[in-house]
């Protein structure tokens, strides 16, 4: 299976957003991949940021779905868009998931949200296993695959190869800007990836925005753990790569036991 990991830059407006995603999606499928995935929230953009994040409405929500599904339908490969979704609760983050005919399989929503985002979304409340050309897999958003690893072996334990993670880390105006993946003096985000995959003995594959400070990159994790491939820091493009589904065994999510984390209680 081949896969792509689409890095754009933070967009201006949803007109330049939907411009960056169409052309991206070309580029990955002139490479022949099977599905391409892109950044958390990026249309119109994660809120409380240090960036402008454009009007967004229901109109506009529908305009987003129909032409990235028309997108997705021409160039025949499968999409998981990062997008606010309009609920009647609220706000939400979420991924969609478009086959390539253009067909919506179906919703990821983020459910663990960051502290930081209460204030402007409501969290989902149910997980879904995807499937692509045969291949089982799952979407865990931003702060869910940092901080909540189970939302990762949720979607191994149900044979899913690989995990897609749509996030944001870094920041637009100043910051740290750093320059070696893995760095023991670098965020966190990167030794986490490798944990994600290794912890479950599957892919996992994190979509970063293309950001001026950015904290980590946009990263293809072997089910060994090992970096396969990763994106430059800070520059917009998409990374395609091969993946080995036989190495994808998810062993150890498999092993599992929830049954022996029952609490303890003193007999009579």
């Amino acid at each position: 299976m081949i896969i792509a990991l689409a890095s754009p830059r933070v967009a201006a407006s949803l007109d330049d957003g939907l411009a960056k995603v169409k052309r991206l999606m070309s580029e990955a499928s002139e490479q022949r991949a099977d599905i391409v995935c892109f950044p958390e929230a990026y249309l119109p953009g994660l809120r409380g940021q240090d960036f402008d994040v454009c009007a967004f409405d229901a109109a506009d929500q529908q305009r987003v779905l129909d032409d990235v599904s028309g997108f997705a339908r021409a160039l025949k490969i499968a999409t998981i868009l990062g997008m606010e979704r309009i609920t009647d609760a609220g706000r939400q983050v979420a991924a969609v998931v478009f086959d390539a005919s253009g067909r919506i399989e179906g919703w990821q929503t983020k459910n663990q949200l960051d502290p930081t985002e209460d204030r402007f979304y409501v969290p989902g409340d149910s997980r879904q296993l995807f499937e692509a050309n045969g291949v089982k897999f799952g979407v865990a958003i931003c702060h869910e695959g940092w901080r909540y690893p189970e939302t990762v072996r949720w979607a191994a334990m149900r044979g899913a190869k690989i995990v897609f993670h749509p996030q944001h880390t870094g920041t637009h105006a100043t910051g740290v800007r750093v320059t070696e993946w893995g760095a023991a003096d670098a965020p966190y985000y990167e030794k986490a990836m490798m944990m994600r995959s290794i912890e479950n003995t599957i892919y996992f594959a994190s979509v970063n925005y293309a950001l001026p400070f950015q904290e980590s990159a946009t990263s293809l994790i072997a089910p060994s753990g090992q970096c396969q491939a990763y994106l430059p820091y800070g520059e917009e493009g998409v990374l395609v790569q091969s993946i080995d589904l036989d190495q994808a065994t998810g062993v150890l999510a498999s092993r599992y036991a929830p049954d022996r984390y029952q609490e303890f209680t003193t007999k009579e």
